[in-house]
């Protein structure tokens, strides 16, 4: 006999062989309710079955309570099949806000996509993407040249954005990162910390030589000219952690690793 939940709760889980024997092991214990039906769901699986997840329930904006059974699961809490209905009582809730990232490639075509980790461009070819970076209007830096550029949340800044060396920012601090992935030119620029009100505008140069990609999470548009992303404060996810896996100090302990 399956054990009642006070919630509707919905499993889904990752290819991963850990994640599908999850699946079953929580079906059983639990019962079947169709995502559609859910008032909350447990993905199984890593950080990027995680970001699947958020992206593929935002327009029903139920809470998500994610269980590692992945590689990568920063985002996740631990796998536990006994008392499951206990730790979603006392869940701790985190509001995740999007970015908006529209793009115009060089057809003219103009493309929407979100992302709750970063916006990221990126080079095509050998040659490094030269770009023109502005904010709220005003051009703040002529000419990059680099791999790339990329805007990060809070939740993502102990993504993409740290391992191109920007800055971890508290999930609290209403703070974006942006952050150059190996500039060329100018060397010592190390990025800029931007409101999360700031609307940034990059421009890409001389793509007849320097096509540019666009990537919000893991949507991706080639060949783009403009790209401009903001912040979305009128569309939320809420992650549900355990007390003891709080992601609020799991990041801000991530500034003190050695």
């Amino acid at each position: 006999m399956s054990i009642a939940l006070a919630q509707r709760v919905a499993f889904v889980a990752s290819d991963a062989d850990a994640a599908q024997q999850a699946l079953r092991e929580l079906r059983q214990e639990y019962g079947v309710v169709a995502p559609e039906d859910a008032e909350l769901v447990v993905p199984l699986g890593g950080d990027g079955f995680m970001l699947e997840t958020l992206h593929r329930f935002v327009a029903k904006s139920v809470p998500i309570f994610g269980m590692h059974r992945g590689s990568v699961g920063f985002l996740m809490n631990p796998y536990r099949l006994e008392g499951l209905g206990e730790r979603l009582a006392a869940a701790q809730p985190v509001t995740l806000y999007p970015l908006e990232m529209t793009t115009t490639d060089e057809q003219g075509a103009t493309q929407n996509a979100i992302a709750f980790n970063e916006v990221s461009l990126l080079r095509e070819t050998r040659q490094g993407a030269k770009l023109r970076i502005s904010v709220d209007g005003v051009v703040r830096l002529d000419e990059l040249v680099a791999d790339g550029i990329l805007l990060s949340t809070p939740v993502g800044s102990t993504a993409y954005n740290l391992s191109a060396h920007g800055p971890i920012i508290p999930l609290d601090a209403e703070i974006l990162a942006l952050t150059p992935i190996s500039a060329f030119r100018p060397r010592r620029w190390r990025g800029a910390l931007l409101s999360h009100r700031a609307k940034v505008r990059i421009d890409c140069l001389e793509l007849d030589k320097r096509p540019v990609s666009a990537v919000a999470d893991f949507t991706e548009v080639r060949d783009v000219i403009t790209v401009e992303i903001e912040s979305r404060r009128d569309v939320s996810m809420t992650l549900l952690f355990d007390r003891e896996a709080n992601l609020q100090e799991r990041v801000f302990k991530e500034q003190f690793l050695t």
